[in-house]
């Protein structure tokens, strides 16, 4: 139970540094690279046995998490993109609604149980969710020529949790998490690098201190999100469809409440409709276990 409210606490600080950024006029793009390799440098750091670069490669998860690299970064453009033709509120609908993806992998692939409080609770989540992240009376509002944006970031989005779950099963050593999330941040950050060069070239790249502290803050949270994500599903305490679930719901949850402590956001009524329906979903998932 402490791994799975770190994770969340992990993931709600992206949030919070993430909400900083346009007071601070971060360049977001930039601070993602260094994210990254923040990110990279805390695996390498807390792995505790000594493995070198040579045996990396040597390791069955290795290509997967070069995949999930490649991936966590066109997730992350495609959340850019999204949230400048449709809105936040969408990418945060986009995002958290993805959980329904690894939930459906591990009732059909890991035969999980699905009794009537469990389904109510999962329906709640997705309601939840939705009501929580919607910060306008309108609802969301999107093009259909942007749609595929968002649907992207949906499918990217599950995907990542899924091969995570999967992997953690069935390839990744206890004490290899470390070096795994590393890999994983280490592909990114090697993608993002390039980027960062060929905009040099263009004259494009201007070199920002308050860029790089920026990406040390939250690639720490980045990291360490992944890590208790991964020793959560290690645990016992729910499978990994309750998992997820309490995880994405609660990160929404607290997300929203800190929105009100920290940056004095106004919510509708669905907003607290949605915070309700959040608690009581994870209430009627945890009382399956």
């Amino acid at each position: 139970m402490i791994a799975l409210a770190l994770s969340i606490l992990s993931s709600t600080m992206i949030f919070v540094v993430f909400k900083l950024f346009t007071k601070f006029k971060i360049n977001t793009m930039h601070a993602i690279v260094m994210n990254y390799i923040t990110a990279c440098f805390c695996g390498i750091i807390f792995q505790e046995n000594v493995i070198s670069f040579s045996e990396i490669a040597q390791f069955a998860w290795f290509p997967f998490a070069l995949c999930l690299g490649v991936l966590f970064i066109t997730v992350f453009n495609l959340m850019a993109i999204t949230t400048q033709r449709s809105g936040l509120s969408v990418v945060s609908v986009a995002t958290k609604m993805s959980v329904v993806i690894p939930i459906l992998f591990g009732l059909i692939y890991y035969k999980e149980s699905l009794g009537i409080f469990k389904i109510m609770g999962i329906i709640l989540a997705l309601i939840a969710v939705y009501l929580a992240s919607i910060k306008t009376n309108d609802g969301l509002k999107i093009k259909p020529s942007n749609i595929i944006f968002p649907v992207l970031v949906f499918l990217g989005s599950g995907i990542i949790d899924t091969t995570i779950k999967y992997l953690e099963d069935e390839f990744i050593a206890k004490n290899d998490t470390p070096i795994f999330s590393a890999t994983i941040y280490g592909m990114a950050a090697l993608i993002g690098v390039f980027f960062l060069i060929f905009q040099t070239i263009k004259g494009k790249f201007q070199f920002h201190y308050k860029n790089i502290l920026a990406g040390i803050a939250l690639g720490i949270p980045n990291y360490f999100s992944v890590y208790f994500l991964v020793q959560t599903l290690r645990s016992d305490i729910f499978d990994s469809s309750g998992i997820f679930t309490v995880n994405n719901v609660a990160i929404v949850m607290v997300s929203t409440l800190l929105g009100i402590l920290l940056f004095k956001e106004k919510l509708l009524l669905k907003n607290w409709i949605g915070i309700g329906l959040a608690i009581i979903s994870i209430l009627l998932i945890t009382i399956t276990k």
